[in-house]
């Protein structure tokens, strides 16, 4: 089987490796993936701050080409690489080239952003003095991914750093090695030159804390857990290095009683538990009003019993397995604290047998909880959804905010009067309403409050904020 290497420098290199493997099918080795050193990270690191200087006064129609280029072919092998996606990660094949096209979009939309750099030229409080405001690269952006989003998220992060002239070393989450590679090889047949652009694959503890000490690391981007984002965070703030986080959530969706009920359920269904509930803006809490809550409930279980579980790699599939054992484990224990909690199970929560050994699990729906629940309080990341009853909208509300973090929040009412009211005052980064709570654009900056999120937002023109630096410069 073809060694997938890391990219060190503008160089293929590594020989120690380790399989990856489909959760479809743990009998099927997607393929063979080098795993980085700490030594193989700081060369990577030394490759990237070498590469810099050229890189970052580079023309802006060098990288509108590149990144144009790269998107052209994403998009153009959305199918093959949709397909690596399902494969080595377990959502469907329709979300796993749906998140291929949306890596080509943000590849485009940067490539747009390069040719609209600009800054100010404003006049100073002292005659014959003209003053410039301009942005400029950071410098080397450390990239650390996680495993859900395993083209999207590398991509919303690699493209703004080439775009505004930063070197990168790139370490994506070890379940999901094969996208990232593929990646990261379509960027470097493209033309990026030697150095720009560094793959290390490996462990967390070893190339992740690698890339955290380094001095030369001039700023990191993270999506991932909260204990490791506070760790992260920690180390970069005690040597002055720019740090993103994005760190989970665990969202409101709240039902009011003038809701459209078939699109309540469409909403609830889709937004807590496809992508087999492994979305950081997963709907893992519904909060939902007296007057339609049975109906809701009734409604939910009846659409839960069609849902077809199974292989992702099958087009019936609706919801592929959960990505490994790790995560199987703790959704199974979650379901367990749920029951000794004292929440009513019902629907769903057991593991499922099906043609081809994998990580199935029947989705599971909760009711009679209480916020204060562990099931309501933390994030489970699995197809686990809690049904919170409440008196109205004002204790609807009060409730959706009760919670530590405030990443993304719904409501699925008729009203416009509610739906304002509900914009405004819901504390997240990110209000959908009658929409699922996960599911953004590419070209709109992603982000969220309180344990959510740290540091400048992701996606879109607000990108520029982390990935470049301001200069006010005077001339006479």
């Amino acid at each position: 089987m073809t060694i997938h290497q890391n990219l060190i420098g503008g160089q293929w290199t590594g020989t120690e490796t380790r399989p990856d493997i489909n959760p479809s099918n743990t009998n099927d080795v997607v393929g063979e993936f080098s795993s980085a050193t700490r030594q193989d990270a700081e060369q990577a690191i030394a490759a990237a701050k070498a590469a810099f200087p050229a890189w970052s006064r580079s023309g802006i129609m060098e990288r509108h080409t590149l990144l144009r280029k790269t998107a052209q072919e994403i998009r153009a092998r959305s199918d093959e690489i949709g397909y690596l996606l399902s494969r080595e990660e377990g959502k469907t094949l329709a979300e796993g080239v749906g998140e291929t096209l949306r890596a080509a979009q943000i590849f485009d939309f940067f490539a747009g952003e390069a040719l609209r750099l600009n800054g100010e030229a404003v006049p100073s409080a002292r005659p014959g003095i003209g003053v410039e405001v301009t942005r400029e690269p950071v410098g080397v952006v450390g990239i650390i991914t996680p495993w859900n989003f395993p083209v999207a998220i590398p991509a919303w992060k690699i493209a703004p750093a080439l775009c505004y002239g930063n070197t990168v070393v790139f370490k994506p989450a070890e379940l999901v090695p094969g996208c990232a590679w593929t990646l990261v090889d379509i960027l470097h047949r493209a033309g990026l030159p030697e150095g720009v652009l560094n793959l290390v694959m490996g462990e967390g503890a070893v190339v992740g804390q690698a890339m955290v000490d380094s001095p030369d690391i001039d700023a990191i981007t993270f999506t991932g857990s909260v204990g490791t984002g506070k760790r992260i965070a920690a180390a970069c703030v005690e040597r002055m290095c720019k740090v993103q986080l994005e760190m989970g959530g665990k969202n409101p969706l709240v039902i009011l009683d003038d809701a459209n009920l078939d699109t309540a359920v469409d909403v609830a269904l889709n937004g807590s538990f496809f992508s087999t509930g492994q979305r950081c803006t997963a709907s893992s809490r519904l909060i939902v009003t007296e007057g339609i809550h049975d109906r809701f409930v009734t409604a939910l279980t009846e659409r839960l019993r069609k849902v077809i579980v199974d292989d992702a790699l099958k087009p019936d599939t609706q919801i592929g397995p959960v990505v490994d054992q790790n995560q199987l484990d703790q959704d199974v224990d979650y379901i367990s604290i749920g029951k000794n909690e004292g929440a009513n199970l019902a629907f769903g929560g057991d593991l499922l047998n099906r043609s081809t050994p994998g990580f199935y699990l029947q989705p599971a729906l909760f009711t009679e909880c209480r916020n204060d629940m562990r099931i309501c309080q933390e994030e489970i990341f699995g197809p686990v959804a809690s049904v919170i009853r409440v008196r109205d909208a004002d204790e609807a509300l009060a409730m959706a905010n009760d919670i530590p973090f405030g990443l993304s929040a719904g409501v699925c009412t008729e009203s416009l009067k509610m739906a304002t009211h509900f914009k405004r005052n819901l504390e997240a980064g990110m209000v959908m309403v009658n929409l699922p709570t996960a599911g953004v654009d590419f070209h709109v900056p992603f982000g969220g409050r309180k344990a959510s999120s740290y540091g400048p937002r992701e996606q879109g023109s607000y990108a520029s904020e982390f990935y470049t630096t301001v200069k006010t410069a005077y001339t006479v």
